[in-house]
């Protein structure tokens, strides 16, 4: 008897260890698969010296909540500028819904969650997603050499033999600082969105306030998601450019698809692409980008140039009407409804908060000769960031109006738990 019982916390925590890496492995896989073919539909197959495996770690370390230093050279005459910060969602959300569900399955079809199981699960996956991180963050470096052609430092460049570079490189402090806080949000959220999963006693009272109201707006971004592939299968097989299209969605649909839900709502964002490269983003989008000074980026703004674009007012307003419904509907009856609107405001109001500061991209490059300013050809930047507070305040409001119709809306509609 005493050997079995000696026998069964350490069954236990094999099981639980295992559970762990499959959640890690499972996640880390699905990411690299998307990013390989988001990048080779982008043409980085093409990229010299077997580099291709590296921007593939790279972009996993970005999706996972990493961070990559890009850095120029240019020798002594001439200077050089590098920066990027940009989050492939496409590949964050495929690897964030394969490491949360399969995290959560284990506490699945019960009712409470031990006080300390929670946290010992959590600190498990954190420790092998971690390992895991730093694996792919060693390879995810590389330089490559940059052809000024007939610029100016082309010709000093030959002269001195020192060819302008660029490169990339994984650091490996901050890479796992800022993927352990990545890590530990993506649980967070898990555990938010998710209806059926165990929470320990002291967190029950939290789940009529929070989740239902959390699970709808997770809903709704994911809605937007699989909105976007189907507008994007679409683009693809009638407008050409079909890799084009699949690398956009393979890497960053999340980022245009929210920021079509947030400008449909009246959320606003500044941009600006300048030099010869540019966001991966519609037509219409890109030309608003390259006005002289940049733009604002709302739906007014898009729709002086495409009338269209009004349809994404239509399209939110039910988007988040639906939300609120099903955020009513799987909420108890004793719920009031300015009580479901406070709760879908709040919900949809951070989840916006969190998108605007995810879906955000600062990109720079450029070359300058004796501080002369950047040298043509070679310079550019592209910039979209979000508006915080016009976009945050509108989100609140329209959850709070979702929220408060939606309650009305799913009376007739069969609620659980006890009606008054």
């Amino acid at each position: 008897m005493s050997r079995t019982s000696a026998r069964t916390p350490a069954r236990l925590s094999a099981r639980a260890w295992r559970d762990a890496l499959v959640a890690v492995v499972a996640g880390f896989a699905v990411m690299t698969a998307v990013a390989a073919a988001g990048l080779a539909c982008a043409g980085a197959g093409d990229l010299p010296g077997g580099a291709f495996p590296r921007v593939v770690a790279a972009v996993v370390v970005l999706a996972a909540g990493g961070t990559v230093e890009v850095s120029g050279d240019a020798g002594f005459l001439a200077g050089a500028e590098a920066t990027l910060s940009v989050l492939p969602l496409s590949v964050s959300l495929a690897g964030a819904l394969t490491t949360g569900y399969l995290f959560l399955r284990p506490l699945r079809h019960r009712a409470v969650a031990g006080p300390r199981e929670l946290p010992a699960r959590a600190g498990r996956t954190a420790v092998l997603w971690l390992a895991l991180l730093a694996l792919f963050a060693l390879p995810a470096r590389r330089t490559f050499g940059l052809s000024p052609g007939d610029s100016p430092l082309g010709e000093f460049g030959e002269l001195l033999d020192s060819a302008p570079t660029a490169g990339f490189r994984a650091p490996l402090g901050p890479t796992l600082f800022f993927g352990l806080l990545w890590f530990l949000g993506l649980l967070l959220i898990a555990l938010l969105v998710s209806r059926r999963t165990a929470l320990p006693a002291g967190l029950l009272r939290f789940h009529t306030a929070v989740r239902p109201a959390a699970h709808a707006t997770a809903v709704l971004l994911l809605a937007y998601v699989v909105l976007g592939i189907g507008t994007g299968l679409v683009v693809a097989a009638t407008q050409g450019h079909a890799a084009r299209t699949l690398a956009v969605l393979l890497l960053g649909l999340p980022n245009l698809a929210w920021l079509a839900l947030t400008v449909g709502f009246g959320g606003a964002w500044q941009g600006a692409a300048e030099g010869p490269f540019g966001l991966p983003v519609p037509q219409l989008l890109d030309q608003l980008l390259r006005g002289p000074g940049g733009a604002t980026v709302d739906v007014a703004s898009l729709a002086q140039r495409d009338p269209r674009a009004w349809w994404l007012v239509a399209v939110a307003a039910v988007a988040l009407l639906g939300t609120g419904v099903l955020a009513a509907v799987r909420s108890p009856a004793e719920v009031r409804p300015w009580q479901h609107a406070l709760h879908l405001a709040v919900a949809l109001a951070l989840a916006t908060l969190t998108v605007c500061l995810l879906a955000g991209v600062r990109a720079r490059l450029g070359l300058s000769l004796l501080g002369l300013g950047d040298v043509s050809g070679l310079g550019g930047s592209v910039e979209l960031t979000a508006l915080l507070w016009r976009t945050t305040g509108l989100a609140l409001l329209w959850g709070a109006v979702a929220g408060f119709l939606g309650a009305l809306l799913a009376r007739p509609l069969r609620h659980p738990g006890r009606v008054p």
